[in-house]
């Protein structure tokens, strides 16, 4: 398999990789963790070199962070012309019209047909508690309900709402209180006997039930949820699912936040992930490839909910900096202009299609699902079990890093290779890196059996 764009010279790490790590592993604790062992040099659309000179494909992009690209030049010029003009006020001391700008074009882009107000933040985490903030504010009510599986982010309320303890939650508590998790449909898993559409209504005749068990309605200032669970290994509900709940939330006046931290921005062929559902949340969240890289988050909202805090309530030092503003304009013109939400549906149509093939080659693979460029692949140790395995999927990873290609580990049970390779990739790097993880399919399943 010839190589064009992936180009591992050395062995991982290399030298000058090497001698990063050891001072790494001096200064930094060993809570934060880290994908491959090597340190970036340089990078450009879906392609990164190391400081040894080793060249790979980027079918992670940052934990889906940038989905416009590394270093695209409408950014970087974007962020160049900011710089010059000022880096930081504080939107709360003197104001700057990017952050008006974006807040705009993010509210005509977001999905409902009402009147929207938008604030900046720092980090997903961090909007995530604000919807809340704001949301409990609104209604008067105290308690929120998240999902079996969900990921909201590691701050204390952030860590609550998430519903998988390792690595997240474990030895970190007390927990914040009233947060609920109520159970989230996984296709895949569900129960053999049981069609989808029984399940679907299994599982909304189950959250009923949860409001007769574990909290009342009347007490319930929102529902959050993912449209497409990402840390889980890209759990997909169906449409009826997701509904659903949302028509429970406005029969007993409780407010649908979605988060579309990682969702967003394109992943899924749309703008916001919730329109494949014809649904339109109360308030959005929003970040990662909001600003190619740079550290921004927000809240989307219906005016009278945005409105309901009052002055000083809401905010924050670097909230909104006017360098994140800046590079989400330029992602939002990229957006456009290199038509990326279309990209990606035909970047997903090639994964799902390779993805095929390999389910057809290989038994470790339990389940292939996806939607829109945001897919993923299940290793089990058999099919008729589907007893998790993760093992082998460490173990795909570290042989695709050898060769390469970079992409991330998920999962309830951390078993899922899930790919949020940049939108801007080349079809030809995306064959290369597809064929890449083909290679490193087999030579592990290939190992495993000689073993």
């Amino acid at each position: 398999m010839a190589r064009v764009f992936a180009n591992v010279k050395t062995k991982l790490p290399g030298p000058k990789a090497k001698e990063l790590l050891q001072r790494r592993l001096d200064i930094v604790p060993n809570g934060v963790s880290y994908g491959i062992p090597t340190f970036v040099k340089t990078a450009k659309g879906a392609l990164l070199e190391d400081v040894d000179g080793n060249s790979f494909i980027d079918f992670a992009g940052a934990i889906g962070t940038i989905n416009a690209g590394h270093c695209h030049d409408t950014v970087v010029t974007a962020l160049h012309e900011q710089v010059d003009n000022y880096i930081h006020t504080g939107f709360n001391v003197m104001m700057y019209d990017p952050y008006i700008e974006f807040a705009e074009k993010i509210a005509n882009l977001a999905p409902g047909n009402f009147d929207k107000k938008v604030m900046f933040l720092n980090s997903g985490a961090e909007a995530v508690e604000n919807a809340i903030k704001i949301a409990r504010k609104f209604t008067n009510r105290q308690a929120v309900v998240s999902f079996s599986g969900g990921f909201h982010g590691r701050t204390l309320l952030a860590m609550s709402l998430t519903g998988k303890v390792r690595p997240y939650k474990y030895e970190y508590g007390p927990f914040a209180p009233e947060i609920y998790h109520a159970p989230f449909p996984y296709a895949y898993r569900r129960p053999e006997s049981m069609s989808q559409e029984a399940y679907t209504t299994y599982l909304l005749d189950q959250l009923k039930d949860f409001f007769i068990s574990e909290v009342d309605p009347s007490q319930v200032a929102a529902i959050i949820m993912e449209p497409i669970q990402g840390e889980s290994g890209f759990i997909i509900p169906d449409k009826a699912f997701v509904k659903g709940v949302y028509e429970l939330c406005k029969q007993h006046g409780i407010l649908f936040i979605a988060d579309e931290i990682q969702t967003g921005f394109g992943r899924t062929g749309k703008y916001f992930a919730m329109e494949h559902y014809e649904v339109e949340p109360d308030l959005i969240t929003i970040s990662k490839s909001m600003a190619a890289g740079l550290p921004i988050s927000g809240v989307i909202g219906r005016k009278k909910i945005m409105d309901h805090a009052k002055s000083g309530e809401l905010g924050g030092t670097y909230c909104g900096s006017p360098l994140g503003c800046k590079a989400g304009i330029a992602v939002l013109d990229v957006m456009e202009k290199e038509n990326l939400n279309e990209r990606a549906i035909e970047i997903g149509d090639k994964v799902m299609k390779k993805f095929e093939q390999l389910y057809k080659n290989y038994e470790v693979i339990g389940d292939y699902r996806g939607l829109g460029a945001m897919c993923a692949l299940e290793f089990v140790e058999d099919r008729e079990s589907k007893k998790p395995d993760g093992n082998i999927t460490g173990r795909i990873l570290k042989e695709a890093q050898n060769h390469g290609l970079i992409a991330l580990k998920a999962g309830f049970y951390d078993n899922v290779l899930r790919l949020l390779m940049p939108l801007v990739i080349t079809d030809e790097q995306l064959e290369e890196g597809l064929d890449i993880l083909e290679a490193a399919i087999k030579a592990t399943v290939n190992e495993a059996v000689q073993n």
